[in-house]
């Protein structure tokens, strides 16, 4: 028996019912309509420095780490109801902040703890109609660049490590947990440096290949498709106008402090 699979099968036999009364996670409800923007412009995957009038517009970038986080922490701690009366601009950034204080690796509250948006029925719809209020609140990219957890991707290297961090993956999903991702191909290049959050596994049509479905808030529009090869025992990202596509590292963020 392979390695990777008696890990799992070690961490899966501990899985009991936690998460169970937290809704499942839908893309078209839980994540955010506006897409964090890219700080360079990407042909074929590569990256150019902006030109023009483009590169002087003011942007929403460096944000892939916090709406990760985001998206995690109202699963776990708002409720929407779409009947109440909706409140003004102030009293949602002071409900939003509300919700990013809590530390993103808590259980999930109960439904009668939650903080409630009045007037809306999902993430989706909110930040689509407040995407400025959105950006302004929920906090800035820098910090994630002086992470803790960021040492892994120069010291923790090993193809081990890459097998571990998939059973912790298959485990959280198991468990109705949504699992946040560090991708990166650092240091041996510079084709991907990003975080996403996993929230369902798909169906593979090999018995070596385990197919996820991510959040990538460069990409609003549509899931995208993180994968798991046990032959090369590494994962891999779908390609796309930002990634050449291929191998990726994955370590796991949010998921307890300082990682």
């Amino acid at each position: 028996m392979k390695i990777g699979f008696t890990i799992i099968g070690a961490l899966l036999a501990c899985v009991a019912s936690a998460g169970a009364n937290t809704p499942s996670f839908r893309f078209d409800r839980d994540t955010f309509a506006f897409a964090n923007m890219t700080v360079f412009e990407y042909e074929n995957g590569i990256a150019h420095l902006r030109r023009g009038a483009e590169a002087k517009q003011r942007r929403y970038t460096r944000r892939c780490f916090v709406l990760s986080r985001t998206a995690i922490q109202f699963h776990k701690f708002a409720r929407f109801d779409p009947h109440a009366p909706r409140l003004d601009d102030r009293a949602l950034a002071q409900r939003i902040r509300m919700v990013t204080r809590h530390p993103v690796w808590r259980e999930p509250l109960p439904e009668n703890e939650r903080v409630v948006f009045p007037g809306y029925a999902s993430l989706r719809e909110m930040s689509k109609a407040h995407g400025l209020l959105f950006q302004e609140t929920v906090g800035h990219g820098w910090p994630t660049y002086w992470r803790p957890g960021n040492y892994r991707m120069i010291f923790v290297q090993s193809r081990g490590y890459q097998e571990k961090t998939h059973a912790n993956l298959e485990v959280a999903l198991a468990r109705g947990e949504l699992f946040a991702a560090y991708l990166t191909t650092l240091p041996q290049r510079l084709s991907i440096n990003h975080a996403v959050l996993v929230f369902a596994k798909e169906k593979s049509d090999s018995p070596s290949r385990d197919n996820y479905l991510v959040y990538d808030s460069n990409h609003p529009e549509k899931p995208r498709h993180l994968w798991w090869s046990e032959r090369d025992h590494a994962f891999g990202f779908e390609k796309d106008w930002d990634f050449v596509g291929g191998n990726v590292r994955a370590y796991q963020i949010y998921g307890k402090p300082l990682q």
